[in-house]
């Protein structure tokens, strides 16, 4: 079968290794569809994020979809020939937070695509059934790669615990900010705004709903914010970014007993927030790692239409392209919403 190889930083190939054999609890996975995600691109760039270090060779590639072509003798929940999504993501499931439902926190957690574990880059992977969704005829492979991202917009959205009525504020109009204004309508929120500094993706944003849209560049985000809610904030922000300028501004645009969720994890450790303002606002700082427990419900709601993920969908590439999909990736990156690989 073929895999995309990482050999060194920005050094991708395609190269011959063998299929491999499922084990009694696993499922062989015909790969169909991988989408390209912030993560690869630093691996694949930058060689590293923050103390995880590729050492190649090395695959990419943790949003999947295909098809089963062989199960182990123990697979009772998957059959030959299910359409499947894949959560890439195995936890150990013994400790304190897999035992409170809390897996995504697992730090024994062994996640595709992050040193030193590969990726789904590959015309064929094995998996533990467990982790591995069947996902309905009138849903695509696409749309079955793109429900790793969906779950976290979604997760961001239920630490928000957002109810009809609310307002929100997006800082980053990318595949996870968009994601989230899509959940976010699907809940029921109607004032929707969504900052961001690239046109593209802000025309994106308004035409999947967004009820205002704020270019960075050239508006001041606290000052419309407090214009659209006579001077009150937003009930909920969403910071998608890390950027620290971003994140500085949170704090100035939720409302008094509001919610910041950080989704966002930039380069810089250390940024400098209004922990000031957050007390006298008394509002609430909550952070996400991934998700949990959503793959189902991620699915359903792609599959019954009510959060239409393909929309987001910028750029499509074969794997036989995956040199030129990167390289174009990292040095237009702006031009780029979402982009998947078909197998």
């Amino acid at each position: 079968m073929r895999a995309a190889v990482m050999d060194g930083k920005r050094e991708v190939s395609l190269k011959s290794t063998d299929i491999p054999v499922p084990k009694d609890n696993e499922v062989l996975i015909k790969v169909d569809t991988v989408g390209v995600c912030g993560s690869d691109l630093h691996y694949y760039s930058q060689g590293k994020i923050g103390d995880m270090i590729v050492e190649t060779p090395f695959i990419l590639g943790h949003e999947c979809a295909g098809v089963i072509v062989d199960i182990g003798k123990n697979v009772q929940n998957l059959s030959i020939g299910d359409k499947v999504a894949v959560e890439p993501g195995v936890p150990c499931g013994k400790c304190e937070f897999c035992l409170q439902g809390k897996y995504n926190l697992c730090s024994d957690l062994v996640f595709m695509a992050t040193p030193p574990d590969n990726g789904c880059l590959m015309d064929y992977i094995v998996y533990p059934s467990q982790w591995v969704f069947k996902i309905p005829d009138n849903m695509s492979f696409a749309e079955g790669a793109l429900i790793e991202p969906l779950a976290v917009g979604m997760h961001a959205v239920a630490q928000a615990q957002a109810d009809i009525g609310k307002s929100a504020l997006i800082f980053g109009a990318g595949c996870i900010g968009l994601l989230t204004l899509l959940t976010l309508k699907s809940r029921g929120i109607t004032n929707i705004y969504i900052v961001d500094m690239i046109d593209s993706r802000l025309d994106k944003a308004k035409e999947l709903g967004a009820t205002e849209t704020i270019n960075v560049k050239n508006e001041n985000v606290t000052t419309i914010i407090n214009k659209l809610t006579d001077d009150k904030g937003v009930d909920m922000v969403f910071e998608m970014t890390g950027s620290p300028q971003a994140i500085s501004q949170t704090v100035k645009t939720v409302k008094k007993g509001g919610t910041i969720i950080c989704v966002g994890l930039g380069s810089e450790k250390d940024v400098s927030f209004d922990l000031g303002g957050l007390i006298w606002k008394e509002a609430t700082l909550k952070t996400v790692f991934r998700y949990r427990n959503l793959y189902p419900s991620a699915i359903e709601a792609v599959s019954k239409g009510i959060i239409p993920v393909k929309e987001i969908i910028s750029h499509i590439y074969n794997l036989e392209d995956i040199s030129e999909a990167l390289e174009y990736h990292v040095n237009c990156k702006n031009d780029i919403i979402k982009m998947i690989i078909k197998l």
